[in-house]
C-alpha cells in the first residue's frame, strides 16, 4: 500500500477525529508514526490539521458563503483543507486547488474544484466577509465560551485571548536543578533562551532531545510553577500531590525540597501514572512515591494512610482545560457548558477527601488550568465556606492575554489549628 501524502494524511487525521471523538494530540501522533515523512513534510501534516481545527467555525462560514446547498461531510472535510490553504496559509491559487483535488474521490471532485477556484477568485471579498462576523466565528470558538469572557474578561481581553489560542505555542523547559545548575544548561544547551523573571524556565525553538534524554530539563510552561511556588514545600516535608500525572509538578516539588523528604504522588488512570513514574525517574527524583488512587470513589489505600498527616498537599485538579487551549487545540470542540458545574463538583470531592489527611496548621494548594470562576474561585469559597477552620491565604492567576503565558490558577489554603 503507497504511502498517505501529507495532504492525505491531514484528511484522515481530520475524518478520526470526527468520527471516533479521539484526541486531536493522539490522532496526529498515531498516523505520523505510521509514516515516513521528511521534516518538512511532518509539519505540513501538522500545520493543516491543527490549521483547520483552530479555524472550524470560519472554515465553513466560507463554505457556506461558497456553496448555499447541502455538502456531504467527507467532502466539507477536503474543503476545510483547501480554503484553509486558499485563505490562511495563503498557497498559491492553483497549488491549492489541484493538490486537494487530488485528494478527493473522483466523483467528488468537480464539487471541490468549483468551490476552491470560487475562493481564489473571490478571496479578497471572502477575507473581508469573515473579518466582519462576529468573535465566535472570526476566531472559531464555541459561542458559550466567548460569551462568558466577555462577561469576565470584557470584550478586549476575550478577543486577545481567542487570539492567543489561534496561534501556535511556544515550547518551555524548566531546568532540573536536581541534575544540573541553570549556568551549566545554558552554556550545554546554546539554543535554550532564559526567561528574565523565570530563572528556572527556558524557551526552545525545537525539542531538546538531548537535554530531555539526560532529565536535565522537563517540557512544562511557565504558569504551572505558580502552584508549586505557593505550596512552598519544604526539604523533609511530607507531601501529598494528589492529580499528579503526567508528573511535572511533582519533579517540580521534589527540586524545591532539594529531593529531602517524601512525596506521595497518585493518578487513578494507570497509564498517566507510568507516565509519571517514568518522568520523575528520568528527572532523579527520588523522593517520589506513586500511588494509583481514584479520590471520587475509594477510601485511601494504605501506601497513602501509613504516610498521612501530610504537611502540605497539591490538588492540581482535573478540570476543562481552558487555560491550555492553545497547546490542546480540540478542547474547544469538546466543551459544553454543562461541563464548567461538573468539574466543579468533582473538583470539591477531590479536594474534601484529601482535606482529612492535611494536618493541622498544614497547607492545601488547589490548582487547576482553567481560566472559569465557576472551576476556580468559586471553588475555593464553596470549600472556605462549608468548613470553618479553612482560611484562604492567597490567590494567584496567570492569564494569556495579559501575561503571555497559559492560564493557571491557584489558591493557597491553610487549615486553623483549634485554640
Amino acid at each position: 500500500m503507497a504511502q498517505r501524502s501529507a495532504r492525505e494524511t491531514a484528511l484522515a487525521a481530520l475524518r478520526l477525529w470526527r468520527k471516533d471523538k479521539g484526541f486531536a494530540d493522539s490522532i496526529i501522533s498515531g498516523l505520523l508514526a505510521k509514516a515516513d515523512f521528511t521534516p518538512c513534510d511532518r509539519a505540513f501534516v501538522l500545520e493543516l490539521f491543527y490549521g483547520v481545527l483552530r479555524n472550524l467555525t470560519l472554515l465553513d462560514f466560507w463554505i457556506a458563503s461558497l456553496r448555499a446547498s447541502h455538502i456531504e461531510t467527507n467532502v466539507r472535510d477536503i474543503l476545510r483543507l483547501g480554503l484553509y490553504q486558499v485563505f490562511l496559509l495563503k498557497t498559491p491559487g492553483h497549488a491549492a486547488v489541484h493538490e486537494t483535488v487530488a485528494i478527493a474521490p473522483q466523483k467528488r471532485r468537480p464539487i471541490i474544484n468549483a468551490v476552491l477556484r470560487a475562493a481564489t477568485r473571490h478571496r479578497t471579498k471572502l477575507l473581508a466577509k469573515g473579518d466582519g462576523q462576529p468573535l465566535f466565528i472570526r476566531w472559531s470558538h464555541p459561542q458559550f465560551l466567548v460569551d462568558g469572557w466577555q462577561q469576565h474578561f470584557g470584550a478586549e481581553s476575550t478577543e486577545g485571548l481567542c487570539k492567543w489560542n489561534n496561534r501556535p505555542p511556544l515550547m518551555y523547559g524548566r531546568i532540573n536543578r536536581v541534575k544540573i545548575d541553570p549556568e551549566t544548561f545554558l552554556e550545554l544547551y546554546s539554543d535554550s533562551r532564559p526567561l528574565p523573571d523565570n530563572p528556572d524556565f527556558v524557551e526552545f525553538n525545537t525539542l531538546p532531545a538531548a537535554a530531555l534524554d539526560s532529565g536535565h530539563c522537563y517540557i512544562q510552561d511557565p504558569s504551572t510553577a505558580i502552584a508549586c511556588q505557593l505550596l512552598d514545600p519544604k526539604p523533609g516535608e511530607k507531601i501529598l500531590d494528589a492529580c499528579a500525572a503526567p508528573g511535572g509538578k511533582t519533579a517540580y516539588l521534589a527540586q524545591l525540597m532539594q529531593n529531602r523528604g517524601v512525596i506521595i504522588a497518585c493518578d487513578r488512570d494507570h497509564e498517566r501514572l507510568q507516565i509519571l513514574k517514568d518522568n520523575v525517574a528520568r528527572i532523579g527524583a527520588t523522593s517520589v512515591r506513586s500511588v494509583r488512587h481514584d479520590w471520587t470513589r475509594n477510601h485511601p489505600p494504605e501506601e497513602i494512610l501509613s504516610i498521612a498527616p501530610f504537611d502540605r498537599v497539591l490538588v492540581d485538579a482535573p478540570c476543562t482545560n481552558t487555560g491550555v487551549m492553545r497547546r490542546r487545540i480540540d478542547v474547544r470542540w469538546r466543551l459544553r457548558p454543562e461541563d464548567f458545574n461538573r468539574m466543579a463538583n468533582e473538583q470539591l470531592i477531590i479536594t474534601r477527601a484529601v482535606l482529612r489527611l492535611l494536618k493541622p496548621a498544614g497547607i492545601l494548594v488547589y490548582s487547576t488550568c482553567s481560566l472559569e470562576p465557576e472551576e476556580n474561585e468559586q471553588v475555593v469559597r464553596r470549600l472556605v465556606s462549608e468548613l470553618p477552620g479553612l482560611r484562604l491565604q492567597a490567590e494567584r492567576d496567570s492569564l494569556p492575554f495579559r501575561d503571555g503565558f497559559d492560564g493557571a490558577f491557584a489558591a493557597q489554603l491553610n487549615v486553623a489549628v483549634a485554640p
